[in-house]
């Protein structure tokens, strides 16, 4: 097996741990989804089955500037659909850079979590 599967399978065991925890406290879910080129970031309603909204950086800024604009977005997604409070999934991802500056940007924004 080579260094980059064990990593791959590494953070999605992650992830599969924080899916679980965030699942169970019973309010939506704020997924981040980190690929080479673009951060996603998406508010799930689990009890509804459904994605409340979604954004990304893709026609954006890359990088750390790209993941606060996205952090801003979804806090205004998520007042539009008057959520406030969520559960912050890193979907496995070290909590640092563009996590980190999204997760900071959308507190500013006014989301809880």
């Amino acid at each position: 097996m080579s260094t980059i599967d064990t990593k791959r399978h590494q953070r999605l065991a992650r992830a599969r741990r924080t899916h679980a925890k965030a699942r169970n406290s019973g309010r939506a879910r704020l997924v981040v989804y980190r690929s080479l080129k673009a951060i996603y970031a998406q508010i799930v309603d689990d009890a509804a089955g459904k994605v409340v909204c979604g954004t990304s950086n893709l026609k954006g800024k890359p990088g750390v500037t790209g993941a606060q604009e996205v952090g801003k977005a979804i806090a205004d997604m998520a007042k539009k659909a008057k959520i406030t409070e969520v559960t912050f999934d890193r979907n496995g991802y070290l909590y640092h850079g563009q996590i980190k500056a999204l997760a900071e940007a959308a507190r500013e924004g006014g989301l809880k979590f």
